[in-house]
């Protein structure tokens, strides 16, 4: 399981990047379309590989985020602060993944 993770790390990080640029983005409330669209595909993708690698938590966070981002199209400030925790959560479970026993 951990060669795989390996080989999945370099696109789970794309993934994540796209996410804090899109939370980044919203804090200056400058999200587009564009953006908003990209943070909820991430987001799903994430959802539907994290617990694979016996990360449940972060497959519900991004599926948090992936219905955030599909259904505010300018997330408020409440929720901007929420999805910079989600975010910031994420990146340190991605991070610090232990390997498998």
């Amino acid at each position: 399981m951990d060669g795989l993770w390996e080989r999945f790390l370099p696109k789970i990080s794309e993934r994540l990047a796209v996410l804090e640029t899109a939370v980044a983005a919203t804090t200056t409330q400058k999200l587009s379309g564009k953006q908003r669209e990209a943070a909820q595909a991430a987001a799903h993708k994430l959802a539907g590989v994290l617990g694979t690698f016996g990360l449940a938590r972060g497959t519900v966070l991004a599926r948090e985020l992936e219905l955030t981002f599909a259904r505010e199209s300018s997330p408020g400030f409440a929720a901007t602060s929420k999805l910079t925790e989600i975010t910031a959560e994420l990146h340190a479970m991605i991070e610090n993944r232990k390997p498998s026993a």
